[in-house]
Formats: C-alpha cells, structure tokens, sequence
C-alpha cells in the first residue's frame, strides 16, 4: 500500500516505534469525494472484518444498519444524524449505523459497548486497508434512528459511520473544517497511557 493508495492529505501517526500502515494511517477525515463509489465488494470486506471481530464469549453484539449513497438506506441515516455532519456525511459512498444488541436468549450481554467498539475499529482499519476512509459519528438523534428503523428495544445505536474517498479538504464548505482537516494528528504520549508497577509510572 502506497500513499497514493490511500488519500490525498495523508496525516500518518508520529509513533515511537513503526505501526501497520493500515493503524498508521488511519484518521477520520470529513472531506469526502461525492462522485467515489463505495462498491458492493468493499462494504462487504468492511462487514466482514467486523464479524470477525473479538467479542466476550462469542456474544457478537454489533449490527450494522448499512446504506450506500443512492440508496433509500442512506437517505434515512443521513436524516438522523446532527446538521453540523449531514453538512459533510451527504458525500458519503456509504453511511452505516453501529447498533449494540444488548441482550440475547441468555440474558443480558455483558460489555456489548465494548464489543461494538472492536467490531467498529475493524471496519474502519478494513476501510483503510481499501484505499477507503471512515469517520465515526457520536453526533445523530439515537431515538430518530430507532424509530426509522423500527429498532427493538434490546438495539441501542451507539454510532453513525461515514465511509468513502477522501477528497482535498477546501471541498468542504466550512473554512473551519477545512483548517481541522489540515491540522496535525496529536495523542497523548505513550508514557501517559502506559504504566507500569503503580500508577501513573510510564511503562515506556
């Protein structure tokens, strides 16, 4: 996988020790490029990769509500979601909705957040790993999706996600996205999230 391959504003992770290209590159751009077909073939990789995620004794918690732009699926993702993303997620190839299933016919599923969140990280690094990328949304009205897609009461969505082809960030039409999207990436140090013998000791 080249550079090429993956966006035209790569932002890679400055790491202390080399990562996979697919973590390394990974971030959640907003300016997508409206004309970029998501194919069948690739969201089908993207579900794939979450039904193989880790989950707590096989409980499989995640679903997926799933939408390609054209389609009617997409147009009711997109109506859920807060205007600030609706302004940006319409150039989506595709909107999904994460959805936590939180029971099953043996009771409740412990950690079925948790288990979302690990299938939702292999979806988005599958996204990269096909010169694609995702942005996951906390911003959309929970209750808006649950009646518009006729959600039982055990499915609590948790998460809208935007996947597509990156495009240059003066697409957008906010200048203050465009200035976030040309920001440097930052995370903490490894040292503040990485302990060792007691807390607060870096571990690196």
């Amino acid at each position: 996988m080249t550079e090429q391959d993956i966006a035209p504003l790569a932002k890679r992770a400055e790491t202390s020790t080399p990562l996979h290209e697919v973590i390394a590159a990974r971030w959640s751009p907003r300016a997508l490029d409206p004309d970029t077909e998501v194919t069948e073939r690739q969201l089908r990789a993207l579900l794939e990769a979450a039904r193989w995620a880790p989950s707590r004794g096989n409980t499989q918690p995640a679903r997926y509500l799933v939408g390609r732009r054209g389609e009617p699926t997409f147009d009711r993702i997109l109506g859920t979601l807060e205007r600030g993303n609706r302004n940006w997620a319409h150039r989506a190839g595709a909107l999904l909705l994460a959805v936590a299933v939180t029971r099953n016919d043996k009771g409740e599923i412990p950690l079925y957040e948790y288990g979302v969140g690990l299938a939702s990280q292999n979806l988005v690094l599958q996204a990269v790993a096909e010169g694609l990328v995702a942005h996951q949304m906390a911003g959309f009205d929970a209750d808006a999706a649950r009646r518009e897609f006729g959600l039982p009461e055990h499915a609590q969505p948790l998460a809208a996600i935007a996947v597509g082809a990156q495009a240059e960030p003066e697409s957008l039409d906010d200048d203050r996205l465009v200035q976030r999207e040309r920001q440097p990436r930052s995370r903490h140090a490894l040292g503040e999230i990485a302990f060792t013998n007691t807390w607060g000791e870096p571990a690196f």
